[in-house]
């Protein structure tokens, strides 16, 4: 493919050669101009001295001296495309003696493509912007698309030499491209075999050094360091931001149909454990509709975050019980409502409790990652579980309007509650410093409905701060009324400055 790619530049070098920087105002050149006008001399003899990541450098630093010079953007498109060009044709072998950092080719077609999208807007007549985006779609194997491109820009100029050389080409590399993958089957041989997990590759990803892997395994190798598990070659990626070989993948489904379906079944099972399987971070006593941030740096719980945000965002959080010296009997389901993949592979999450659940038996999840010789063990806790909620009395009965009314009267001391305690932070600031952000949050999201006393009860304890021992105890109960009556008391206790004995 890497050779298809370049033989389509090779067909108009005059389209990907770069064009120089002239002022298009009157008068005398300003320092401004003169800056750009350096660096784009500069760019421009890096570029024909194919040193092009140089140029590309040059070309960025006149970018943010002028914005959307439609010279400056198309000089950078056509580097851009070199360069993902001369990495399709690097091969493998070639890292293991002088391992490469960067991007990944297929990021730098995407970045060409960009540039070549905004000269566009800015040339729609200029036969050669056309032609810089059709080049970088065919980089990305987006053919139809790229053909689709440089139809359009025949129609600007039906006699462009370099389109209709581009769109011959074009028809050849496709329609090769399509016959190979109709009638030639590649042989099942370990080149399609992940080097981390040792099985056929799934979800692929193909690195700067021409490694490729699980995406699954990449990460959670890197996770005992940034480098490539095969080179050692530094990497700089993230789940975030690098995208599947999609090719690759596409080769892999077509030609082995089985085998990789029961690697998606295998990965599936990771990602999305059933609806009473759940994977448990132990830490602390969560309940439900509290909010709190986690900061998540242990590979084992990195590996587990990746493959929670993978499937349906949700964990359970649980505590080690002091009593028994082993994970507690009830916790909690959290939802991770925000997760920022930082660049030294840990994650900030911000969660919020949804429901309890009692577990019933729990084992660890391990994922092992293979390295040469060097074999780690990642492993977590998963629960099989049962849901919990509170006993209510049945409607119509003088249990339940007794449980309502309650709720009621608990309901206006909240509200007269944190009107005192807004009062006495203004007027008190060693008060202000005691209030915990758990209130704070709960105060901005508001009182849930009075219909749904359990929900409320837990927003009532919340209100509160409370040894890890108590929060446990609410998990446990199951009788709405006595939940309400401890949080009436935590919070009278904590207005008068008292801690729970």
């Amino acid at each position: 493919m890497a050779n298809q790619a370049s033989s389509f530049g090779e067909c108009s070098n005059g389209f990907l050669d770069v064009e120089e920087f002239i002022w298009e105002n009157e008068g005398r050149p300003s320092y401004r101009f003169s800056q750009v006008f350096d660096l784009m001399q500069k760019g421009n003899r890096a570029f024909r001295e194919n040193r092009f990541e140089e140029a590309i450098n040059y070309y960025s630093k006149a970018h943010n001296i002028k914005p959307s010079d439609p010279v400056i953007l198309t000089n950078r498109s056509a580097a851009f495309s070199r360069v993902s060009q001369f990495l399709r044709s690097r091969p493998a072998s070639a890292s293991e003696y002088k391992p490469l950092n960067g991007l990944d080719p297929t990021t730098y077609a995407e970045l060409a493509l960009k540039d070549a999208e905004k000269v566009m807007n800015f040339r729609s007549n200029s036969t050669k912007s056309y032609f810089l985006k059709a080049n970088a779609l065919m980089l990305l194997e987006r053919y139809d698309e790229a053909r689709d491109i440089l139809l359009s820009g025949l129609q600007v100029d039906p006699l462009s030499n370099p389109l209709q050389v581009a769109l011959r080409d074009l028809e050849k590399i496709s329609a090769g491209f399509v016959r190979r993958m109709k009638h030639v089957k590649p042989e099942r041989t370990d080149e399609f075999d992940c080097t981390v997990c040792l099985k056929l590759l799934y979800e692929p990803i193909t690195t700067p050094c021409g490694h490729s892997f699980c995406r699954s395994c990449l990460f959670q190798s890197m996770d005992h360091g940034n480098k490539c598990p095969m080179c050692r070659t530094v990497l700089f990626v993230s789940p975030k931001t690098y995208s599947i070989s999609v090719t690759l993948n596409n080769i892999i489904q077509k030609n082995f149909p089985e085998e990789y379906a029961e690697r998606k079944s295998e990965h599936d099972s990771l990602t999305n454990l059933g609806v009473d399987l759940m994977p448990l971070f132990v830490m602390d006593v969560v309940l439900p509709c509290q909010k709190m941030q986690l900061n998540i740096f242990e590979p084992r719980y990195r590996l587990m975050v990746r493959r929670i945000m993978e499937g349906n965002h949700r964990m359970g959080m649980v505590i080690i019980d002091s009593t028994t010296g082993s994970i507690a009997d009830f916790a909690c389901e959290v939802e991770i409502t925000d997760c920022e993949p930082l660049p030294d592979g840990r994650f900030l999450l911000e969660v919020e409790g949804r429901r309890r659940f009692r577990i019933l038996r729990s084992w660890d999840q391990d994922g092992l990652v293979s390295v040469f010789i060097l074999h780690h063990y990642l492993w977590y806790r998963v629960a099989e579980v049962e849901w919990v909620q509170d006993i209510y009395p049945a409607e119509g009965t003088r249990e339940r309007a007794d449980l309502q009314e309650m709720t009621n009267n608990a309901a206006d001391f909240a509200c007269s509650w944190i009107r005192r305690a807004k009062e006495a932070a203004r007027t008190d600031s060693m008060y202000a410093d005691r209030r915990s952000r758990r209130m704070e949050l709960l105060q901005a999201e508001g009182m849930p409905t009075l219909q749904d006393p359990e929900h409320f009860s837990f927003w009532l304890v919340n209100l509160s701060n409370q040894r890890p021992s108590d929060r446990l105890d609410l998990l446990r109960i199951r009788d709405t009324k006595e939940r309400i009556r401890r949080g009436l008391i935590y919070l009278r206790a904590e207005e008068q400055g008292c801690r729970m004995q």
